[in-house]
């Protein structure tokens, strides 16, 4: 036996006492104004947040977006948002979709705490989407800002196995040389449209 197996075996001879879950039943942080804090926090983390009566002004705010008045392929999952020319029911591999300048797509919760937006696979083939593209977008219901990630938890919900994932803003990496660097590992940008009243 080498050295390895002594530490594998130390590691597995460790238990540790059972501990209940917290109670999510607390006081948690609420924001007298929860839309001007996801929108500052996201900020603060490099995206960009619009409140929008409904889909159609999001594609006009789109319209002066300019990235996407350049953009050469937009894959969109949001009707209202007419402009994708990526069909992913066509595409067999992920890696197909390394030069999708902007995806458009829903988001379920938006986390005023954080500036995260729940988001998951459904109706999306390629979850890669979310990480591959230049730009990305997210569009919420304004209905489905809370917060604080407890009553984010308290809706999520799992009907079976899938994806989710909350992102907040676009990619960022402060490992080089300690310099924040935006769009290091997956998108440059990333703006959410929270829609409605």
């Amino acid at each position: 036996m080498g050295s390895r197996d002594d530490i594998l075996r130390a590691v597995r001879a460790q238990t540790l006492p059972d501990k209940p879950a917290p109670s999510l039943d607390q006081q948690w942080i609420r924001y007298d104004d929860r839309r001007t804090q996801f929108a500052t926090v996201l900020a603060g983390v490099g995206g960009r947040c619009e409140f929008v009566a409904d889909g159609a002004e999001a594609a006009r705010k789109l319209m002066e977006h300019p990235a996407y008045d350049a953009a050469k392929r937009v894959a969109s999952f949001v009707p209202e948002i007419t402009r994708g020319n990526v069909d992913l029911a066509t595409i067999g591999d992920p890696h197909a979709l390394e030069d999708v300048d902007f995806a458009i797509l829903r988001g379920e919760i938006a986390v005023a705490e954080n500036g995260a937006v729940w988001v998951t696979d459904a109706g999306v083939r390629h979850r890669a989407l979310y990480f591959i593209t230049q730009h990305l977008v997210l569009v919420v219901p304004a209905s489905a800002l809370v917060d604080n990630m407890p009553q984010a938890y308290e809706r999520l919900q799992f009907t079976g196995p899938g994806y989710g994932a909350f992102l907040s803003g676009p990619s960022k990496t402060a490992d080089i040389e300690q310099s924040l660097v935006i769009g290091a590992h997956g998108p440059r940008s990333m703006t959410v449209f929270c829609v409605g009243d």
